[in-house]
């Protein structure tokens, strides 16, 4: 699938995945993309999306399978084409520790397929409790974000692990020591692509729209169809998307909607050092399957400031699941769950355990919010979740916040045999249950300060 460059000075970008590894990349289309001459293959591999569990566990979400098939079709690629290869936010976290499984995970496949020598370059993201805590002694606020107050001690304590967002300053610093593969720790979506752009001297309002729309790689193409290959090239003019599997197009709606995508002010995306303004960009449909982007603006910020991102165990965590299907019971389904959730204070006291009930059929996906929650459906399944200091204080408050739902007490029953239906007669064990204690951020005098880089030599 050949794709002409529109000007004589343009940098093109293969982005074959949204989310390295947590999904494998469809193989097809990102063929069609090295056959296109790109300059650099680059893909994010982090989500805040999956919840703090991860970062605070420090293990991945992502299979170690899928993470390796996708970083083979990626390194294979930028080998064989003699091309950069970039990821950020490496293994869902951008932890140390998934930077260095990354860093394994080339070398190993380095070494299966006898490539020859290349320069391997990576960042660590992972900020030390002990310097977030001696920049709060000295003074320095750690700001909250988003409705957040600022960071106190207590939280920090709270907190077993912390990183910080990178902007393009680490990418750029690896490229410029000649780095053929970096690994990034956690890093903004779009400083992984706007890296290579700024660096080769496009306008930063230009470089940083383009890591925007090429972040989430077919995400901004319809029909909808995940995991696909995009292509991007920026112009000192403009920016241009490009479908890679035949069967989708970058259209003016399909790019304008994922640009607003995720977003808290669907024009601004924010990163370390600044923010782009997206609300006067222009799209045009370029060619059948490429959207052509001109208008954002840069703004720079008045002082820098890296996001920090961290996470803090609230215990252990079991899973149940019932059934229900007699409309009596369905009715009346909320004095079930009080029930059994009385029968568990009566066993462990009103503290020290949490007890959550998800009906789904009626609220379950949005709770609260749910405008149809009087109208719930024929039948339920409701998943019991506990979580407790003990894996076994854990398991036996899901055991009764499961199994009395079976016993509970409605006036109009007259049967003995249950108004629930176990899918299991056992509760499971679960991973650990986390929360997102930092959501701040810390003023620096250096956006290198907290992004330490390596490089070394791999292949044979």
């Amino acid at each position: 699938m050949a794709h002409q460059r529109s000007a004589n000075r343009t940098l093109r970008i293969v982005c074959p995945n949204g989310h390295l590894g947590f999904a494998p990349i469809k193989p097809d289309s990102f063929a069609n993309g090295l056959t296109c001459e790109p300059d650099l293959i680059c893909a994010d591999s982090g989500s805040c999306d999956i919840g703090p569990g991860p970062l605070g566990s420090d293990i991945s979400s992502s299979p170690l399978a899928w993470q390796t098939h996708d970083l083979e079709l990626m390194l294979l690629g930028a080998r064989r084409l003699g091309v950069p290869m970039i990821v950020g936010s490496a293994g869902d976290t951008g932890s140390n520790s998934r930077v260095d499984l990354f860093v394994r995970i080339i070398q190993d496949l380095a070494r299966k397929h006898a490539l020859p020598k290349f320069r391997l370059g990576w960042f660590y993201s992972e900020v030390p409790k002990t310097l977030i805590s001696e920049t709060m002694a000295a003074g320095g606020a750690i700001e909250g974000l988003d409705g957040r107050v600022p960071l106190d001690p207590e939280t920090l304590a709270a907190t077993g692990r912390v990183v910080a967002v990178a902007g393009v300053h680490p990418f750029m610093a690896l490229l410029d020591q000649g780095a053929d593969v970096i690994i990034g720790g956690r890093s903004s979506d779009c400083a992984i692509f706007a890296a290579p752009a700024l660096r080769a001297g496009f306008p930063e309002a230009l470089a940083y729209y383009y890591g925007k729309v090429l972040e989430c790689a077919s995400f901004c193409a319809e029909p909808y169809a995940g995991k696909e290959s995009v292509l991007g090239e920026i112009t000192m003019e403009d920016v241009k998307v490009t479908a890679l599997l035949p069967e989708q197009r970058c259209t003016i709606a399909s790019v304008a909607g994922h640009a607003m995508y995720e977003r808290t002010n669907p024009y601004f995306e924010h990163f370390l050092g600044g923010h782009i303004d997206m609300s006067e960009c222009a799209y045009e449909q370029y060619d059948e399957r490429t959207c052509r982007i001109t208008g954002p603006r840069f703004v720079p910020a008045a002082d820098l400031r890296v996001k920090l991102e961290g996470a803090g165990k609230l215990g252990e965590r079991y899973v149940g699941m019932v059934g229900v299907r007699d409309p009596y019971t369905i009715a009346n389904i909320d004095a079930v769950i009080a029930w059994a959730r009385r029968q568990a204070c009566e066993r462990f006291g009103e503290t020290g355990y949490e007890l959550h009930y998800s009906v789904y059929g009626r609220d379950g996906v949005m709770g609260a919010l749910e405008p149809l929650r009087d109208k719930p459906g024929h039948e339920l399944c409701i998943v019991v979740q506990s979580i407790a200091p003990s894996r076994e204080m854990a398991e036996e408050v899901c055991m009764i916040g499961l199994r009395q739902m079976f016993y509970a007490r409605l006036p109009q029953v007259k049967g003995t045999a249950g108004g629930v239906a176990f899918a299991l007669d056992e509760v499971l064990a679960a991973s650990p249950a986390y929360r997102w204690t930092i959501n701040h951020a810390m003023r620096v005098s250096d956006p290198m300060a907290l992004f330490e880089t390596t490089m070394m030599e791999a292949g044979v």
